[in-house]
């Protein structure tokens, strides 16, 4: 969904494969290297939206990956290691590093920490083109694109949209939808939400629109088939 790209450097190739596993699944594009050499030619060649990087690796320390990292501008870096003393965490926090997890932790709680970091960095709030269902969407510019041509959507039909894709596969009820797209203040009916709802799915056409689904007696959710 998001085209955000993050650098995994772990040399245990358990924990990376586990990372990378449930990140991917969060619809984030994972890099991973097992060691200094591969994280050092990762970031000559490409830029990465974050860095989850391990202290220890087989032939350099994540001290000197995070020196590199810093020289080159201020991508969000989070220390994932096993050690616990609390000179180590003083001194990623020294070199740069924004947040440090310490192994063995959740994956839940590495997601949590990385989007929160992302959300800090404005990441999240750049304008970072969204892919899902055959859409692309510049949420900046406001603007959603199938196969190359641009739809025209209501101010509100396109924070209907983003909101489904920032909730993808998540049942939303319409008092949320309401909440959230129209505002607290709007004391409309919930019928509203159908209404609107019906237009954005004819404007994505058959196959687009199908994805939000109809969740009875309940309210909707936008399912991620591609």
């Amino acid at each position: 969904m998001y085209n955000i790209k993050v650098l995994l450097v772990e040399d245990d190739e358990r924990i990376s494969k586990i990372v990378e596993t449930y990140l991917s699944k969060e619809n984030y594009d994972i890099t991973v290297a097992a060691n200094g050499e591969e994280a050092f030619a990762a970031l000559e060649y490409n830029e990465f939206h974050a860095v989850l990087l391990d202290v220890m690796l087989p032939d350099t320390d994540g001290w000197s990956i995070l020196r590199r990292i810093r020289k080159k501008g201020a991508t969000p870096v989070i220390m994932l290691t096993a050690r616990e003393a609390e000179e180590d965490k003083l001194m990623g926090f020294e070199l740069g590093a924004d947040d440090y997890i310490t192994k063995p932790f959740s994956l839940k709680e590495l997601l949590a920490r990385v989007k929160a970091l992302l959300k800090r960095s404005n990441v999240l709030s750049a304008n970072v083109e969204l892919s899902i269902n055959g859409l692309k969407i510049q949420r900046d510019y406001r603007q959603v694109f199938a196969d190359g041509e641009r739809l025209a959507l209501s101010p509100i039909e396109f924070s209907l949209l983003l909101y489904f894709v920032d909730n993808i596969n998540i049942a939303l009820t319409r008092d949320q939808i309401l909440n959230v797209v129209w505002g607290n203040d709007y004391f409309g009916d919930e019928r509203t939400v159908d209404t609107h709802i019906k237009r954005l799915r004819q404007k994505l056409g058959p196959k687009e629109g199908a994805a939000i689904e109809t969740i009875r007696s309940f309210g909707y959710r936008m399912v991620q088939y591609e």
